[in-house]
């Protein structure tokens, strides 16, 4: 069993029943997906960088990256509908709880004068969105492959009703938010 889950059933799970009072494990919050996204705009003229940003997405997720195109033309960035602009990945299940346990162990204490996130990054939801500047913060980048630093987003959808009950599943589960 992944060590996050077990964490989340032994620990999170009695300790979120209690807080906010709910009657029944299946009513306790969790975390539904996360998305990793890339958006790659240099990419329109050098389609290189949108190849190797899928091969580093997909060794930092785990799981292939599939390519975004444009949903509409902008004259303004030579932007044509259809053209790839982006990658991103979805993970569920096993995959997510094993991102989040790098994420929060591993990779956020390697961003450089990192001194925890903050708790207004939920959006009303309980949907939490992180950017990052640098990919090479995740342990699967070597440093001497790449050619440009790339950002990343990363969404964590939960099934919260609140920000404060995200915050709560969130924190219990080990992401370094500031005091």
């Amino acid at each position: 069993m992944f060590r996050l889950k077990e964490k989340y059933h032994t620990e999170v799970v009695p300790a979120m029943m209690k807080e906010f009072g709910y009657k029944s494990i299946m009513a306790v919050p969790q975390i539904r997906k996360v998305v990793l996204n890339m958006g790659l705009g240099e990419a329109i003229q050098n389609i290189k960088i949108l190849d190797s940003g899928v091969e580093e997405l997909s060794m930092i997720a785990g799981q292939k990256a599939i390519v975004t195109k444009a949903k509409r033309s902008i004259a303004g960035f030579k932007l044509r509908q259809g053209m790839p602009i982006g990658c991103t990945v979805t993970l569920r299940g096993g995959r997510m709880f094993d991102f989040l346990d790098k994420l929060f162990n591993v990779a956020l204490p390697r961003v450089r004068d990192f001194r925890g996130l903050s708790d207004k990054i939920f959006d009303g939801r309980a949907n939490c969105s992180i950017g990052i500047k640098e990919h090479i913060i995740f342990p699967e980048i070597d440093y001497d492959k790449i050619d440009k630093m790339k950002g990343l987003n990363i969404s964590i959808v939960t099934t919260a009703r609140t920000d404060a009950e995200g915050l709560f599943l969130l924190r219990h589960l080990g992401m370094p938010f500031r005091n």
